[in-house]
């Protein structure tokens, strides 16, 4: 089987359906790994009894690191439960965690069923390499020769 990098991920407010789903498939959890961020990843591990690489709490940042990892290709699926329906101090970042995930076309999860349909489907015990609409290092040398050419043109009409 191949193991995959999960990311457990859940506001306040949906922290305790988080664990009922972890829980609930607890069998097939531990045979991957684990990653979270700070006390959603500590409940986790206390009611799983297995190992979680823990973030800071996603307030203090957790969810940029999550973020990061999912940019180096560390992170394979992401499970975050969400709260819709209150603001959140760190709205920025849940929004930049999520967009993120999409740019990197992870499997992502943002409520039970979705994360049903993902934790049963039968790529969970396979090599996936999720297909990009496009390449990240591709776009950023896009960038990089599209801002080399501004700053000669601006080069160019001082002299």
């Amino acid at each position: 089987m191949n193991r995959k990098r999960i990311a457990l991920v859940a506001h306040d407010s949906m922290k305790s359906d988080l664990i009922e789903w972890a829980l609930y498939n607890k069998g097939t959890l531990k045979e991957h790994e684990l990653y979270s961020t700070g006390t959603t990843g500590f409940l986790v591990e206390k009611e799983l009894g297995v190992p979680v690489h823990k973030f800071k709490s996603g307030p203090l940042g957790g969810d940029q690191q999550l973020g990061a990892r999912i940019v180096e290709g560390l992170i394979d699926i992401l499970i975050f439960f969400w709260d819709p329906l209150n603001v959140q101090p760190h709205d920025p970042d849940v929004r930049a965690l999520l967009r993120i995930s999409v740019v990197y076309n992870i499997p992502t999860a943002c409520n039970r069923s979705t994360a049903d349909y993902l934790i049963s489907s039968p790529l969970l015990k396979e090599t996936y390499v999720p297909k990009r609409k496009f390449n990240p290092e591709e776009y950023q040398q896009r960038r990089n020769v599209q801002f080399l050419e501004q700053i000669s043109s601006i080069k160019g009409d001082r002299d």
